[in-house]
């Protein structure tokens, strides 16, 4: 299949690694000029991107900065997916709604709503004039609300929601909004020794990768597994591609089966 993105350029924020990581590789390999941006960039990202942008995203001046630079690296922006986000429990309280302040909610709703605010108002001049294409990576959580923190599940459902108003406003100008809301996803996050997947094994008990087995029944999984993150970047390619010209607007889940409804 022709997915028509040679010579594309495009802006992927939350790149160093998981799910921005293996979108900025997909999309290298169509023939697409990828700038990258994370808080912190790694040997992988400045191998596959034309420029890869050290910035924290969940600012209004960092989003612009991003922005600003994937203009002057690229000369305009035909793709641009909003995938920074962060709910690790390892980086914010696990205390109920009672025990949790205003802070961790504006952090939570700054790096996974907000941040794809600012990176869409900032990018959509040239998303115009190009006739381009976005996509907001949301969650699974904005619609099966998670035990992890609190803000989380909460900010994904308004990124969800977010995605519907430019697809509206700017669908009939030939600007494309989708979002793709993916379940458990084997990143570092739950496969590192050292990150959260282990530590959550460990206070259960149980073994890492014992645990990570058992993931597909805890979450009643119809297909047995978790997603791979480059699963995730081949739907996000196909859907700033040619070859989805009348996709818009849509928010698709990729979970292996974990929602039950529609």
């Amino acid at each position: 299949m022709d997915l028509q993105l040679q010579g594309k350029t495009a802006l992927v924020t939350g790149a160093s690694r998981g799910i921005g990581l293996a979108t900025a590789r997909a999309l290298a390999r169509e023939g697409v000029q990828v700038v990258g941006a994370a808080r912190t960039i790694t040997p992988e990202l400045e191998e596959v991107s034309v420029a890869a942008v050290p910035a924290d995203l969940s600012t209004p001046d960092g989003a612009a900065t991003v922005v600003d630079a994937a203009l002057a690296e690229l000369g305009g922006i035909d793709i641009l997916v909003n995938n920074v986000g962060a709910g690790d429990a390892d980086r914010f309280g696990l205390g109920g709604f009672l025990g949790i302040g205003d802070d961790q909610w504006r952090e939570l709703l700054n790096l996974n709503l907000f941040s794809a605010v600012w990176a869409t108002r900032g990018a959509m001049p040239s998303l115009l004039e190009r006739q381009g294409a976005v996509v907001n990576v949301s969650s699974i959580n904005a619609r099966i609300p998670a035990p992890g923190p609190v803000g989380y599940s909460e900010a994904k459902a308004a990124l969800t929601a977010f995605g519907k108003r430019p697809s509206e406003e700017f669908g009939p100008r030939g600007v494309r909004v989708n979002t793709v809301s993916p379940g458990v996803v084997g990143t570092a996050l739950w496969r590192d020794p050292e990150g959260f997947g282990s530590r959550v094994a460990a206070a259960n008990g149980v073994g890492h990768q014992e645990f990570l087995a058992a993931i597909p029944d805890h979450f009643g999984m119809a297909s047995r597994r978790i997603t791979e993150p480059e699963e995730v970047a081949s739907l996000i390619t196909f859907l700033v591609s040619g070859a989805a010209p009348n996709i818009l607007g849509a928010d698709i889940v990729i979970d292996g089966g974990t929602v039950k409804t529609s």
